[in-house]
C-alpha cells in the first residue's frame, strides 16, 4: 500500500537509543499508511545492525538508506526527504522519541481538513538522557490553533534557545519542500547552515497557515554533547555560525529588517566573539569580525569591550583566568 505519511529518522551512532525512536513511531495509529525512511549516516557503532533487523521485520513499512560515507545532518536529511513517497513528511531524530500514539492521526486529520495548512506542530518534553526526567517545553509564541505563517516569519529567524516551530513534533506537506528542493535547493540544503530544521519551518511558514495542537508528542533528548551543544568551544563556535548565517540569509532573502532582527544579530556577534573568547583563539576572534563587517549590525558596548580585551593578548590570559577563578568560587559554594 503506497505510504500517505513518510516518517524520516536521521541516525548515527545511537545503539541505545534507535529501536526506542522506532518503536515509538511503529506504534502510531493511524487511518492512513506510513513508511518509515531511516538515513544511517555510517555509524561506527551497532546503529545500522539494529536498522537492518527492524528493515527485516518491518519490510512493508521500513526504507533503510544506509550511506557508504557519513554525510553530515544535511545531506543525510535531505537525501532522505528525496526518498519519500508520502504526500506528508514527518521527523524523529534517532535520539528521540514520540510519547503519544495518535500523534500522526491528529496532526494528518488537520492537514486533511485544511489544505491551507502547509505545517502543524505541537507542544513537546524536554527528555534528560541521563536521568530519564522530563520537563515541559518553555512557552513558545504564537500557540493559538492557526496562525498566518507570515506572521511567524520574524520569530523563527530570531530564536535562540527555544525552537518556534519543533520539527520533531511537526508534519508537513512534501510537495512544498521537494519542489524547492528541485528548484532551488540554495536556501535549504547547505551543509554550511548545520541544521536543516530552521529553513524547514521557514519555507512552511512563507508558503501558508501553520497549525498548533497544545498536546505533547515528543521527548526530545537533552544533555550531553551533541552538534548543538558542545564542551568544545571551537565546535559550538562553528555551529553559532552556521546557524546565525543561516538566519541572516533568510532575513536578506526575503527583506525582514527589524529592531528585533538587528538587536538579535548583534546578540550573535557577542556570542560568537564569547566563544572565541573562551576558546582563546584569535582566528575565531578575526572571523567574527568578518561576520560583523558582512552584517552592518552595529556593536553594542560589551561587544566593544571584549573586543578591546581580546586585542591585547595580556589582558585576554589575565582574563580568561580571572574567569576561571570566578567559575571556580561558584562550583564551590554550590
Amino acid at each position: 500500500m503506497h505510504p500517505v505519511i513518510s516518517v524520516i529518522v536521521c541516525t548515527y551512532n545511537q545503539q541505545d537509543t534507535i529501536g526506542r525512536t522506532l518503536d515509538s513511531i511503529l506504534m502510531q495509529q493511524c487511518h492512513v499508511p506510513f513508511e518509515i525512511v531511516i538515513g544511517e549516516d555510517c555509524s561506527t557503532d551497532r546503529t545500522l545492525t539494529i536498522c537492518q533487523d527492524y528493515l527485516r521485520r518491518y519490510p512493508d513499512i521500513i526504507c533503510l538508506l544506509a550511506n557508504e560515507h557519513n554525510k553530515g545532518v544535511v545531506d543525510n536529511y535531505f537525501d532522505c526527504i528525496l526518498a519519500c513517497r508520502g504526500e506528508y513528511i514527518a521527523d524523529c531524530a534517532g535520539d528521540d522519541f514520540w510519547v503519544d500514539p495518535l500523534k500522526l492521526e491528529k496532526e494528518v486529520s488537520i492537514m486533511e481538513r485544511h489544505p491551507e495548512v502547509t505545517l502543524v506542530h505541537t507542544n513537546w518534553n524536554s527528555y534528560n538522557k541521563h536521568t530519564g526526567k522530563t520537563r515541559r517545553s518553555p512557552q513558545k509564541p504564537f500557540e493559538a490553533p492557526f496562525t498566518t505563517g507570515k506572521e511567524m516569519l520574524e520569530a523563527i529567524i530570531i530564536q535562540t534557545k527555544v525552537p518556534v516551530i519543533h520539527l520533531g513534533t511537526s508534519l508537513y506537506r512534501n510537495r512544498i519542500i521537494r519542489e524547492t528542493l528541485l528548484t532551488d535547493d540554495s536556501q535549504l540544503r547547505n551543509k554550511e547552515y548545520g541544521c536543516e530544521d530552521l529553513q524547514i519551518g521557514f519555507l512552511m511558514a512563507l508558503q501558508g497557515t501553520i497549525a498548533y495542537l497544545p498536546e505533547v508528542t515528543l521527548n526530545y533528548s537533552q544533555g550531553g554533547e551533541s552538534v548543538s551543544n558542545s564542551a568544545n568551544h571551537q565546535k559550538q563556535f562553528c555551529f553559532t555560525l552556521r546557524t546565525s548565517n543561516l538566519s541572516w540569509l533568510l532575513a536578506q532573502r526575503h527583506h525582514i529588517h527589524t529592531q528585533a532582527t538587528e538587536q538579535y544579530f548583534q546578540q550573535r556577534i557577542f556570542a560568537l566573539a564569547m566563544h572565541a573568547f573562551r576558546a582563546h583563539e584569535p582566528c575565531l576572534r578575526d572571523k567574527t569580525l568578518e561576520t560583523e563587517q558582512a552584517w552592518q549590525c552595529g556593536r553594542p558596548l560589551r561587544s566593544s569591550l571584549l573586543f578591546y580585551i581580546m586585542r591585547h593578548h595580556t589582558l585576554w590570559r589575565l582574563a580568561l583566568q580571572v574567569r576561571n577563578v570566578v567559575i571556580y568560587a561558584k562550583r564551590a559554594l554550590q
